[in-house]
């Protein structure tokens, strides 16, 4: 299967070839959901995908997954070494690193701009010193670099029908949903590590903070409280689902099964947290493994007769 994506996608250079099958093994590996996801997309789409999802891993792992004896500051000096070679890489359009080497590819390929991975780095160093986020305001500043680049770096990937200028605020809506959506499952998750990345002022207006958060993960329960602020952010988080949801209807046709099945199963995730009555402590809200699969198997199919009647989108440096 390696091959066929790499022959669709017009990958013929061997250096380059490897560089995407180590992201396609990275991305088996560790993102088995997300992985599957792309069996949605037409096979030259996918190798662009896994170079994006691992260089996502790769800077996730550094900050979440940090070796026992590193520091905010030895880390927080780890990423700016990895910024420093990627930006130099990508501004001489090669690299002696597998991973590098294929993001660099897909970047110049769909012609990714430079700012888009700038604001990625920047908030991987947030997660470094940022432990609260004291407004929505400060919170979107976090969410644009973690989320919402994702959407817009994967957009011309999946090709639009609509002009760029209207498919990205939607793009960039949807992938800042899913992010909001992570926050409210992983709450307790999160209070483990240190983070609150729910805004403490629109917390505050239901009488909850860091300490109140802290006595619910202890008991493993949420009080009333708290429950009244979570339901509060499902809301805020469906309007955004709300504005997003347009832009699929936006994308080229063999892209809009794959991307409205994420959005389906996200959305349901805020379903299961509604269904236990907003509370995040009690357990995580999870999709179910025959749920997911009834939907994947439906998008799948619809998937595949997408691709029987349209070319699998070109990147744009192909177009014209």
């Amino acid at each position: 299967m390696t091959k066929r994506e790499l022959d669709a996608a017009g990958i013929h250079d061997p250096d380059l070839r490897r560089a995407y099958t180590w992201c396609r093994g990275l991305n088996a590996r560790h993102g088995r959901t997300y992985f599957l996801a792309t069996r949605m997309l037409a096979p030259a789409q996918r190798p662009a995908v896994h170079a994006l999802y691992g260089f996502a891993r790769r800077l996730d792992d550094i900050v979440d997954e940090p070796d026992p004896e590193a520091t905010p500051r030895s880390l927080a000096a780890r990423l700016s070494e990895v910024e420093g070679r990627f930006l130099t890489d990508l501004a001489a359009g090669v690299s002696d690193d597998p991973l590098l080497t294929a993001v660099i590819d897909t970047a110049a390929t769909y012609h990714l701009e430079e700012r888009l991975f700038r604001a990625f780095f920047t908030s991987m160093r947030m997660d470094l010193s940022v432990t609260d986020y004291a407004t929505r305001e400060d919170l979107d500043v976090y969410v644009h670099g973690s989320a919402e680049v994702i959407g817009l770096q994967v957009l011309p990937i999946l090709g639009a029908v609509s002009p760029r200028a209207e498919a990205a605020p939607r793009a960039a809506a949807l992938g800042k949903a899913f992010q909001l959506t992570n926050f409210l499952r992983d709450v307790a998750e999160d209070l483990a590590r240190g983070r609150v990345y729910l805004p403490a002022d629109e917390l505050k207006e239901h009488d909850v903070d860091r300490e109140r958060l802290s006595w619910c993960a202890e008991h493993g329960r949420a009080d009333v409280s708290v429950r009244a602020a979570i339901k509060e952010q499902v809301a805020i988080t469906r309007q955004i689902y709300a504005e997003a949801r347009p832009g699929i209807a936006m994308l080229h046709p063999v892209s809009q099964p794959c991307v409205a099945t994420a959005a389906s199963l996200y959305g349901q995730i805020l379903d299961r947290i509604e269904e236990a009555n907003h509370d995040v402590f009690a357990g995580r809200a999870t999709v179910s493994r025959r749920r997911r699969l009834a939907v994947a198997c439906g998008a799948l199919a619809r998937s595949r007769w997408a691709r029987t009647r349209h070319p699998a989108p070109a990147p744009p440096s192909a177009v014209g």
